[in-house]
């Protein structure tokens, strides 16, 4: 069965409906992999077994009785930052330990209407506040090329799971970046939509202006597919946007010839790994050689990115994570008062980069702070995204590299958050100008480490990008699975 791993999810699809396999017999596949290969690189935070199986059995049933389904019967592992009714949902955060949600998260309900099944709750940074996945409360996940390295984060587990082949697809957050730098490092592909594209409605907020939920998959159509299903308005959101949902996978194959890609200069920096340079130039050129036209283009407020994006996120984080408090659900440190036990709540639930930016984001937002701050930062912004809009009026879509750098070793950056803070560089404008973006394998560096290439598009041209990226990758072809996973 060891050639499932190389199955799209459509290929998948078509083994269920013609019977050649159950989706009971494909979900014991995916639990025995997880049980003989995670306990090195710990992706998983929970593996729901008996949900699965019970889920698999259901889709069965929904297949023999004519259901054709796009992810009917498929498994999937999700990034622990979705409420799920029924089953624990942490955050990757002792806060939440022990809170099992009353209800599903919208993506969740669209998943089960199409007739997934659930293998269980990935690993994260902590409310989804880190580059590296070494801010969970629990455990720390490996890279699946080299497990003395980070997976990227914050929705590491999902893309280290994918990338070994411990589930078919997987979805993500994406606030700076969470999707595409751990997607870049794990050698798989993982889409941003635009912000309001997919419902936000029973995620877990972390900077709410900012989250955005996506597929993080092993190949473009597979990503298309996801979504198709999880897109679309939801009255839920006061931010979801009410326009229809493209069958994604319709755009897959169409020619790319006259397409003008825009090459932003700033995103070359100083300190860019030459062999990550030399493989975006080389997929440039091969998109070149297919038709497309280079432009050179300017994005002359990217350098301020970083710290825009560092105190928006941070104000918004410390607003969104004053609710836990000890009161109604979750951890609870008694206290001799009321202010007692919120402060020894908070001081013994929240890791201590949550703790950093919940501190960072309520003195940027105190009295006699804000307008130097917050304001300020809301302005250049603003500035950021005109300059997308203005570089668009020259190009279609624009590539960039995800990470200035493959990944790097565990513990290395831990005692330097601003070198952390600026793995994702490359990825952070994109989340504040609210456009989607991808990110798909394109080479590897000399140590064999994944190096991803970052396509940008117009918002809503969630289309384009997955054209672009599917001509790309039919000319590189799809990464296998690490060795070591396939043994």
């Amino acid at each position: 069965m060891d050639n499932i791993l190389d199955m799209t999810i459509r290929e998948l699809g078509d083994l269920l409906k013609k019977r050649k396999i159950s989706s009971v017999e494909l979900t014991r596949f995916f639990l025995d992999r997880i049980k003989k290969y995670d306990s090195d690189l710990q992706s998983y935070l929970n593996i729901t077994e008996g949900y699965a199986l019970k889920m698999a059995e259901d889709a069965d049933k929904r297949i023999d009785g004519g259901d054709n389904g796009i992810i009917l019967g498929i498994p999937m592992g999700i990034k622990d930052i979705f409420c799920t009714r029924g089953i624990e949902t942490t955050c990757a955060s002792q806060i939440l330990k022990g809170f099992v949600p009353p209800y599903d998260a919208t993506v969740i309900q669209r998943l089960k209407a199409n007739g997934y099944v659930h293998l269980g709750r990935l690993n994260m940074d902590e409310f989804a506040m880190g580059s590296s996945t070494e801010n969970s409360s629990f455990q720390v996940t490996k890279n699946p090329w080299d497990i003395k390295r980070i997976p990227g984060g914050s929705s590491g587990g999902s893309a280290a799971a994918v990338a070994a082949g411990l589930c078919v697809a997987s979805l993500g957050t994406d606030t700076g970046g969470s999707i595409r730098q751990p997607a870049s490092l794990c050698g798989v592909v993982g889409l941003k939509p635009t912000y309001g594209r997919v419902s936000r409605y029973g995620l877990i907020a972390f900077a709410s202006s900012l989250d955005q939920i996506g597929p993080i998959t092993r190949n473009v159509s597979d990503c298309a597919g996801l979504l198709s299903i999880i897109a679309g308005h939801d009255p839920m959101d006061s931010t979801s946007i009410p326009e229809p949902v493209p069958d994604y996978t319709a755009y897959l194959g169409r020619d790319i010839k006259g397409m003008r890609i825009g090459i932003p200069q700033e995103y070359f920096i100083e300190g860019m790994e030459k062999d990550v340079k030399q493989a975006i130039e080389a997929s440039i050129a091969l998109l070149e050689r297919n038709g497309a036209s280079p432009v050179n283009i300017s994005l002359p407020h990217t350098e301020y990115a970083v710290a825009t994006y560092y105190i928006i996120c941070t104000a918004e984080a410390s607003s969104n994570l004053a609710r836990y408090d000890g009161v109604k659900y979750g951890l609870r440190v008694d206290g001799k008062d009321i202010i007692d036990m919120y402060k020894k709540t908070r001081f013994r639930g929240f890791g201590r980069e949550v703790k950093r930016r919940i501190i960072l984001g309520t003195y940027v937002l105190s009295s006699g702070y804000y307008d130097a701050y917050y304001r300020k930062a809301s302005k250049v912004r603003t500035l950021i995204r005109r300059d997308f809009e203005n570089a668009f009026s020259q190009c279609d879509i624009m590539i960039t590299p995800v990470s200035p750098t493959t990944a790097f070793m565990v513990g290395e950056r831990m005692d330097d958050p601003l070198t952390m803070y600026l793995s994702d560089i490359c990825t952070i404008p994109v989340n504040l100008a609210g456009l989607p973006a991808i990110s798909l394998p394109c080479g590897f560096d000399h140590s064999n480490l994944p190096i991803g290439l970052q396509i940008i598009g117009r918002p809503l041209d969630e289309a384009r990008i997955l054209q672009v990226a599917y001509a790309f990758e039919k000319e590189r072809g799809v990464k296998r699975i690490p060795d070591r996973y396939m043994q």
